[in-house]
């Protein structure tokens, strides 16, 4: 099943079912009038829910529109819970080399995980407002999952039933606010602004055999600035599956239904101590400060800058056949000049 939330003038939106081609939609208001309602109560309105879009697949449903992507908010404009792990250790060393910061060994024993801003998420087309080009801003490419109520000390054998939906998300970073506010020992807060999800969120049936282990075996594309930037593998290097974060996250408190966990910025070290660009014949990155990392190690500093007014990202998973799964977050980052 594919779902979004349209834009309808209340803070949650309107639930719309999505064909699976991404090409038609339609309000089910008789069965949920937004995503948490949904998710809120699963068992009982998602079958419902998946029979509309059976129906819309086979044809025409009542009331079924044409779908279109920027009418999107993210498929949970707001969340109880936002939880954002480092699933991909390639990612972590790099970013913490990056900033002086050693890595203990336990980060590949044991996730690492912030709790991030959820009560006012970008939409997939949104620009991403910033007040200032030289706080560092960046995108970071990830998956993300959607659960149902989950019990508190869950574990991860366990915890893939309570995976629900599946999206992607632009975790936008300020790389120039992270050093000072980590320094502080309370962890990021300025330095990591609102996220904007894809248009759609699937079940993981949908993803079929490309969902194995609780992991996504399909390319992350990103292309930055209009030219392919990053296609990591996103279950290659995954050191901490799904279900493993949803468990991390459970281990000392109950998960609402509609929290939201996401893998980290996809990363793969393509046999290399680092990764390789694509424009070198590797698969590249999903975040700019992967590429500095690399540079500064490979030429003594950086010179790739980080993102400015004007530049644009594009986050896209396509199938087998080359059709798009989500839909796409395109944005643009745009300066902020303060509240109206």
């Amino acid at each position: 099943m594919k779902l979004a939330t349209y834009r309808n003038g209340t803070r949650d939106g309107q639930l719309m079912v999505v064909s699976r081609d991404l090409t038609k939609a339609v309000a089910i208001p008789a069965i949920a009038s937004c995503m948490q309602e949904l998710v809120d109560n699963w068992d009982e309105l998602a079958p419902k829910a998946d029979a509309v879009y059976q129906s819309l697949n086979q044809g025409d449903v009542e009331g079924s529109v044409t779908f279109e992507q920027h009418l999107c908010e993210s498929p949970l404009p707001r969340a109880y819970q936002w939880a954002d792990g480092s699933a991909y250790v390639n990612h972590v060393e790099l970013v913490r080399k990056a900033r002086g910061a050693e890595m203990p060994p336990s980060f590949w024993e044991d996730p690492l995980m912030y709790q991030g801003g959820s009560d006012d998420f970008l939409a997939p087309h949104d620009d991403i407002e910033m007040a200032s080009n030289e706080w560092g801003i960046d995108f970071e490419g990830e998956i993300a999952i959607i659960t149902d109520d989950v019990p508190m000390g869950v574990q991860a054998q366990d915890a893939e039933q309570h995976i629900k939906l599946l999206m992607l998300v632009n975790d936008v970073s300020l790389r120039g606010l992270i050093p000072g506010e980590l320094g502080k020992g309370f962890g990021f807060f300025q330095s990591k602004p609102s996220s904007a999800f894809s248009p759609v969120a699937v079940t993981p049936d949908e993803l079929g055999d490309a969902w194995k282990d609780s992991k996504v075996h399909l390319p992350l594309l990103s292309n930055y600035n209009g030219k392919p930037f990053g296609k990591p593998n996103a279950g290659e290097d995954m050191t901490f599956n799904f279900a493993q974060l949803v468990a991390h996250a459970a281990k000392t408190r109950h998960l609402g239904a509609g929290a939201i966990i996401g893998s980290g910025t996809v990363s793969n070290k393509q046999g290399t101590d680092h990764g390789t660009a694509i424009a070198e014949g590797g698969v590249g990155y999903s975040c700019i400060a992967e590429v500095r990392m690399i540079e500064t190690i490979r030429d003594g500093q950086p010179t790739t800058k980080f993102m400015d007014f004007g530049d644009t990202i594009h986050l896209e998973m396509k199938n087998a056949d080359g059709e798009s799964i989500f839909g796409a977050i395109d944005q643009k980052v745009v300066q902020y000049t303060g509240p109206q």
